[in-house]
C-alpha cells in the first residue's frame, strides 16, 4: 500500500537552494568541470544525502460524507521528519477538501521512516508526498428478475464468503520527490568561520523566562539587572559590556527596530533563534562594535500560513502576551505578517533595606517595593511580496513600541522614589529589498525611519519613606535633587544596510557592506524656566558610516574556509556646548578609524572543527553616550571611540553519536585589549559614560552535554572565568593598574539537567521536567586596591535554582503546550548591583499555541 521513495533532483533543477542542500554531487561537478579530486570525492561522499524510506503506517480514515458522496482525492503533503524519523508536520501542498486534507494529515503525522543521512549523521529532512483516496467500483446494475432454477445439489460445507468492497487509500503515483533540509541555518551559522553562536529558543518560548535569562544560561555571557521585568539590564560578552556589545533585530539595530529598552524586554516568543557574535562581527551588520553583536532572529519562514500566542501569568501581578500570525498567497506571491505583545507587572517583590524605628535608630525591616511598575506594548505590520522575478523580497515593516517604568530607587538603593517615572515610545517603518542579479551575484538591502520619544519626570513634593508613606513635604519639587525634572527628548533615526555579495568562482565570495545611520537629537526640560537655558532645547546630530567589504575562501571542498576582512568609520557630531562664561558654541568632532580582522574554521569531521578569529574592532559612541538618555544618564561631549584587539580560539564538537547517548562540548579561549574603553560610572544619584584609558580580558569559557538513548535525560552545564584589568598607567585610572575593572563578575557558571516522556497520554504528547541552576563568584564594586579587604563593597556570591514542568501536546500542524515553573526556587536574595535587590521566589503559568 505504501512505496519506498526514489531520491531525484530532476524535478527542482530550477531552485538553486534545493540544489545546494539536495545536489551537492551536482554542485561539486559544476565546480570542477575537470572532475573532482579524491579530497572532493570524498568530501561530496560525506555530503551526498539518503532519503528516509517509510517503515511504519497508518492507514487514513476515509472521510464518511465522501464516502457516502463517492467522492475521491489526492492530497500532496509536505512532511518535516526529524533526525529521528519522526514526522513533525504535516502540511498540505494541493489540497482536496471534502475531509480529504484532516483525514492525511492525521494518518501521516503518525508515520515513521528511517531516519534520512548526509554521510553517516542522521538530518532532519522535508519531504512531498502524496495521499489517494479512492472508492471501489460500483457494483453492476441488478438483472432483471427471473424466474429462480431450482437449486442445484451441492457438497456439503460451508457457504462461499461474499467478496469485501475494498476502499484504496494510499500514496498517489508517480512517487513524490525527496527534497532533503539538510543543514539548517543556525547549524549553517555554527560550522560557518564566524565567531557565532547559535541559541536556539523552540524550547524557551514554553517556559516562562524572558530573554534575558535565556542569553545568561550561555556561557560567556552575562546579564546583570537592577530589578524585575522591565528593568535596566546590560549584557556583557566575555568581560565587555553594556553599548560596546550592539544589537540587532532581523540585522536591524534593535533600538531602531521598536525595541529601544532594551534585548532583554524583548519577548522571547516573537524571537526564533539568537546569534552572538564573539568579538568579530560579519560585514553585513555594519557594526561598529567593540567586544561583539548579538542578533535576534524573529520568523524567518515566509511559507504558508501559520498563527501563534502566548499568555503568562505570574508572582508580583505579572502578565506577558504575544500574538504572530502571517500568510502568503502563492499564486500572487503577496505576504503579510502581523505580530504584537503586551507585558504589565507591578513588581512589589519583597525587599530587605533599613528603616527608622519609633525611636529614629535604623533598624533592618523587610518591606515590598511600591512604585515599580511596568507597562510595555506594541506591535508590527508586514507585508510586501516574495519570490517575484524583480524581487526576490519586497517588504515593508511598520511598528509602534511603548514602554513606561516606575523609578522605585536611586542607584544604590538606599533612598526610595514614590513618583519618579521613564517612559519610552518608538515608532518608525523599514522597507527591505533582496534580489539575486544573476547566479554569481546577489543584493540586500534595509533602510527605514525611526522616531524615538523619552519622557523622565521628577516633579514630586513628597519625601517617601519604604513602606510608601510621604513622611515629610519637600521645599521644592523633585525626589532625587533639589530641583524639578520634566524632560521630553525625541530623536529621529535614518538608517540603511547596503550589503552586495559576488561569488567570482566556487568555493570563493565576496562581500561589500555599507551602513549610515544619521540621528538628530533634541529635547526640553518643561519645569525650567522659560528665561532660563535649556541645555536639552539645542539640536545635537550624529552621523556614523561603517564601510566594510570581506573575502571568504574554502578551500579543500570546504574542509578549510577562512573570512578576511576590512572595515572603515567615520563619525561625525554636532552639538552645542555651554561655556564657563555662559555663552554657547557649536561643537563639531570628525572621527576617522579602520579595522581589519580574520576568521578561520577547519572542520576535521561535519560535527566538529576548531576555529580561531580576529579583529582590530572600534565603536564609535553612540548619541545615548554623547548626549545621555535624558533620566539617570546625563551628558559627555567629548568621548573618544574605542578601540580593541580581539582574539578568539575555539574548538567545538556539535554531537557525537554513540551507544551511551549523544554528546557535545565547546571550549573557547578569548582575549580583548581594548584602548579607550568607555564605561557607565555612577555618582550616587546619576550616571555618566567615561574613558578609561586602556583595559585588558582574557578568558576561558566552556559548555559541555549530553543526551541519553531515546532522548530521556539531558545535561547541560556551562562554565566563565574571566580576568578584565586595568592596564593604564596614567591619567585618572592610573593608580589602580593591574586592578580588575570593577563592578563585574569574573566567574559564573550554570547547568541543566531534563528529563522527559512522550506519546503518555495521546500520541506525540511529552511531560517535561526541567531543573536549572546558575553560579556567580562574589565580587568588588570597587578598586580592589582602594580600602581594607574586609570594608570593601562586595556583591556576594549567588546560587540560583529554577524547576519547570511542561507538558505538550500536538495535533496536525498544531500544537499546545503549558508550563509551571518556579523561578529562585530556593529565595535566595539576589544582587546584581550593589544594594540593588532582585525579586526572589517567583512562580509563573504559561500556556503557548501554534496553528
Amino acid at each position: 500500500m505504501f512505496r519506498k521513495r526514489r531520491f531525484s533532483c530532476t524535478g527542482w533543477a530550477g531552485s538553486l537552494a534545493l540544489v545546494l542542500s539536495v545536489c551537492p554531487t551536482a554542485l561539486a561537478q559544476e565546480a570542477e568541470p575537470s572532475g573532482p579530486s579524491p579530497a572532493q570525492a570524498s568530501a561530496t561522499t560525506e555530503r551526498t544525502v539518503h532519503p528516509p524510506e517509510l517503515i511504519e503506517a497508518v492507514e487514513a480514515a476515509y472521510p464518511a460524507e465522501a464516502r457516502a458522496a463517492r467522492r475521491e482525492g489526492r492530497v500532496v503533503l509536505k512532511l518535516r521528519i526529524d533526525a529521528a524519523g519522526r514526522v513533525t508536520r504535516a502540511e498540505v501542498v494541493e489540497p482536496a477538501g471534502n475531509g480529504f486534507d484532516e483525514a492525511a494529515q492525521e494518518a501521516a503525522l503518525q508515520f515513521r521512516f528511517t531516519p534520512a543521512r548526509r554521510g553517516d549523521k542522521a538530518v532532519p529532512v522535508i519531504i512531498l508526498y502524496a495521499y489517494e483516496f479512492r472508492l471501489p467500483p460500483e457494483p453492476p446494475p441488478a438483472p432483471e428478475a427471473r424466474p429462480a432454477p431450482a437449486p442445484a445439489a451441492r457438497e456439503p460445507g460451508p457457504e462461499p464468503a461474499a467478496p469485501a468492497a475494498q476502499t484504496t487509500v494510499g500514496p498517489a503515483k508517480p512517487s513524490i520527490d525527496v527534497m532533503v533540509r539538510g543543514a539548517s541555518e543556525a547549524d549553517r551559522l555554527r560550522r560557518s568561520a564566524q565567531a557565532v553562536q547559535v541559541i536556539e529558543t523552540e524550547d524557551a518560548q514554553r517556559r516562562t523566562a524572558d530573554l534575558g535569562e535565556v542569553l545568561a544560561r550561555s556561557e560567556g555571557v552575562g546579564v546583570r539587572r537592577e530589578g524585575g521585568l522591565g528593568s535596566n539590564a546590560r549584557l556583557s560578552l566575555n568581560g565587555l559590556t553594556g553599548d560596546q556589545i550592539r544589537f540587532f533585530l532581523d540585522g536591524v539595530p534593535l533600538d531602531l527596530a521598536g525595541y529601544a529598552h532594551g534585548i532583554t524586554n524583548v519577548p522571547v516568543n516573537l524571537v526564533e533563534r539568537i546569534e552572538v557574535y564573539r568579538g568579530v562581527v560579519p560585514v553585513r551588520f555594519g557594526a561598529d562594535a567593540l567586544g561583539g553583536a548579538v542578533n535576534l532572529v524573529t520568523d524567518a519562514d515566509i511559507r504558508g500560513t501559520h498563527a501563534s500566542a502566548s499568555y503568562q501569568v505570574g508572582s508580583f501581578k505579572t502578565y506577558r502576551l504575544t500574538l504572530s500570525a502571517r500568510h502568503l498567497h502563492e499564486p500572487t506571491g503577496f505576504f503579510a505578517r502581523v505580530n504584537g505583545f503586551y507585558d504589565y507587572t507591578r513588581n512589589d517583590y519583597p525587599i530587605d533595606v533599613e528603616v527608622f524605628d519609633e525611636q529614629g535608630r535604623l533598624s533592618p525591616a523587610r518591606v515590598h517595593r511600591f512604585h515599580d511598575g511596568y507597562r510595555a506594548g506594541g506591535g508590527s505590520v508586514e507585508v510586501g511580496f516574495v519570490g517575484r522575478p524583480r524581487a526576490e523580497k519586497l517588504l515593508l515593516r511598520a511598528f509602534y513600541t511603548e514602554h513606561r517604568r516606575d523609578v522605585q530607587h536611586n542607584a544604590l538603593m538606599s533612598v526610595p522614589y514614590g513618583e519618579v517615572t521613564y517612559g519610552k515610545q518608538s515608532a518608525g517603518a523599514h522597507l527591505r529589498y533582496a534580489q539575486p542579479f544573476s547566479r554569481r551575484t546577489r543584493f540586500d538591502a534595509v533602510a527605514g525611519y525611526t522616531y524615538t520619544h523619552r519622557e523622565f519626570q521628577d516633579l514630586s513634593t513628597c519625601r517617601y519613606d519604604w513602606f510608601g508613606r510621604c513622611v515629610f513635604v519637600l521645599p521644592q519639587r523633585g525626589e532625587i535633587e533639589a530641583r524639578a525634572i520634566d524632560q521630553a527628548i525625541e530623536q529621529h533615526n535614518v538608517f540603511a544596510r547596503l550589503n552586495l555579495a559576488w561569488n567570482p568562482a566556487p568555493w570563493h565570495s565576496l562581500r561589500f557592506g555599507l551602513s549610515p545611520t544619521y540621528a538628530i537629537r533634541t529635547g526640553k526640560d518643561h519645569a525650567i524656566p522659560a528665561d532660563e537655558y535649556d541645555p536639552l532645547t539645542a539640536q545635537r546630530a550624529l552621523l556614523s558610516t561603517v564601510v566594510g567589504a570581506e573575502y571568504e575562501a574554502r578551500p579543500f571542498a570546504g574542509k578549510l574556509a577562512n573570512i578576511a576582512f576590512a572595515k572603515a568609520y567615520v563619525q561625525m557630531a554636532r552639538t552645542k556646548e555651554q561655556l564657563p562664561n555662559g555663552n554657547l558654541r557649536d561643537l563639531d568632532r570628525t572621527t576617522h578609524r579602520g579595522g581589519i580582522g580574520d576568521s578561520l574554521r577547519f572542520r576535521f569531521t561535519e560535527a566538529f572543527y576548531a576555529k580561531a578569529s580576529y579583529e582590530y574592532a572600534t565603536r564609535l559612541p553612540n548619541p545615548e553616550e554623547v548626549f545621555g538618555n535624558g533620566a539617570l544618564i546625563i551628558e559627555n561631549l567629548h568621548l573618544e571611540p574605542e578601540a580593541s584587539h580581539n582574539v578568539n580560539l575555539g574548538l567545538t564538537l556539535e554531537r557525537a553519536e554513540t551507544a551511551a547517548g549523544l554528546f557535545r562540548f565547546n571550549v573557547n579561549g578569548f582575549g580583548r585589549f581594548a584602548e579607550n574603553l568607555i564605561v557607565l560610572l555612577s555618582n550616587g544619584n546619576y550616571f555618566q559614560h567615561e574613558n578609561v584609558l586602556s583595559a585588558r580580558s582574557v578568558g576561558v569559557e566552556a559548555s559541555l552535554g549530553w543526551t541519553s538513548p531515546g532522548d530521556w535525560v539531558a545535561l547541560d552545564g556551562y562554565a566563565t572565568w574571566q580576568d578584565f584589568r586595568n592596564t593604564a598607567s596614567e591619567g585618572a585610572f592610573g593608580k589602580f593598574e593591574g586592578d580588575r575593572i570593577p563592578n563585574r563578575p569574573y566567574l559564573f557558571a550554570g547547568a541543566s539537567a531534563r528529563v522527559q516522556g512522550s506519546d503518555l497520554l495521546r500520541p506525540r504528547d511529552v511531560l517535561s521536567l526541567t531543573w536549572q541552576a546558575r553560579y556567580v563568584e562574589a565580587y568588588f564594586r570597587g578598586w580592589e586596591s582602594i580600602g581594607a579587604i574586609d570594608s570593601k563593597l562586595v556583591i556576594p556570591s549567588q546560587l540560583v535554582h529554577a524547576l519547570a514542568l511542561t507538558y505538550s501536546m500536538k495535533h496536525g500542524d498544531g500544537s499546545v503546550s503549558g508550563t509551571l515553573e518556579v523561578q529562585n526556587l530556593t529565595d535566595e536574595k539576589v544582587f546584581d548591583s550593589f544594594g540593588v535587590q532582585q525579586p526572589g521566589r517567583a512562580a509563573n503559568a504559561k500556556l503557548v499555541l501554534e496553528l
